[in-house]
């Protein structure tokens, strides 16, 4: 179990995927721009920009140079490890999840068949995200999660994006195991887990069973059904089928706890968890900001 405030110092996972020319400039950064770096985005014929700290920063690279084809199809090669066909279904989908839980983003053209994306090719852009692990990032929410009797709630994280939603499911998740629950975690897009090669890159506890890569609708199924959970954790629904499949999870006895973009009552109202939320199923609505840092604790509602 790691200590508490702790965070992955996982930047080098990314930076020995990058080649020299770009890899050096980003390692001559000041530590804070560093500590802080959330993305790198290189797009052909444009300056390697990252962010960070909610800067936009331009990496300036050896005599000008401009982010090549070349460039990209070294990254995304390295990204791969070489295999391109072991990831051809997540590159469909316009992202890779690569070790230590970093999300790239893929832009390129992309081929059809029988009306669906089937691949991305002549790759144009690429945003690595990196995913970083906070211990403790979840322990002043934990107390509004657990009912009186200290069983978890169903619980409802509102935020706009890049607000740390993520990073305080994970750490919930993670605590709740500790204290004896058991977790079922889906994790359609590998972001929580971050799942590498069928292990978590974070640590979520000794009672979360992560399911990988699943739509979340059949997978918090899959998770009732195998794993006998007292809680499912899962990230971002929206869709009419994951709806219907927390409805189900609650008629099982099982406690919910998700996720939702947005910023207000209004935005959760007008979307289509919106009934849910009238009906009073989840018994805390916690809303995150990014002030004054991210994942910050603005309003908790109760049902």
């Amino acid at each position: 179990m790691r200590k508490r405030g702790a965070t992955m110092n996982n930047l080098e996972q990314i930076l020995n995927k990058l080649p020299q020319n770009i890899r050096g400039p980003i390692l001559e950064l000041p530590q804070q721009i560093r500590n802080t770096l959330e993305e790198i985005r290189m797009k052909t014929g444009s300056d390697v920009r990252i962010l960070a700290g909610n800067q936009e920063i331009i990496v300036a690279l050896k005599d000008h140079h401009l982010v090549t084809k070349e460039d990209l199809d070294t990254i995304l090669n390295n990204l791969l490890d070489y295999s391109y066909y072991a990831y051809e279904e997540e590159l469909a989908k316009g992202y890779i999840t690569i070790e230590g839980g970093h999300r790239v983003g893929v832009c390129g053209r992309a081929v059809m068949k029988q009306g669906r994306v089937s691949l991305i090719k002549e790759i144009s852009s690429l945003n690595i995200r990196r995913s970083r692990e906070i211990i403790g990032a979840a322990e002043q929410v934990l107390p509004h999660v657990l009912d009186k009797e200290g069983a978890p709630r169903n619980t409802l994280i509102v935020s706009p994006p890049k607000c740390g939603k993520t990073t305080l499911l994970r750490d919930l998740a993670r605590l709740l195991s500790y204290k004896g629950f058991k977790i079922g975690l889906c994790d359609e897009r590998s972001e929580i887990a971050g799942t590498y090669q069928g292990k978590p890159s974070y640590d979520l506890g000794p009672r979360t069973d992560v399911l990988d890569g699943c739509p979340k609708a059949e997978g918090m199924a899959m998770l009732i059904r195998a794993m006998s959970p007292d809680a499912v954790v899962t990230d971002e629904i929206g869709k009419q089928e994951d709806i219907a499949a927390v409805e189900s999870a609650l008629c099982a006895g099982v406690s919910i706890l998700t996720t939702i973009h947005g910023s207000s009552r209004e935005d959760i109202a007008a979307s289509s968890i919106g009934p849910l939320v009238d009906k009073g199923v989840f018994s805390r609505i916690i809303f995150l900001s990014n002030d004054p840092v991210t994942g910050s604790i603005c309003e908790v509602l109760h049902a």
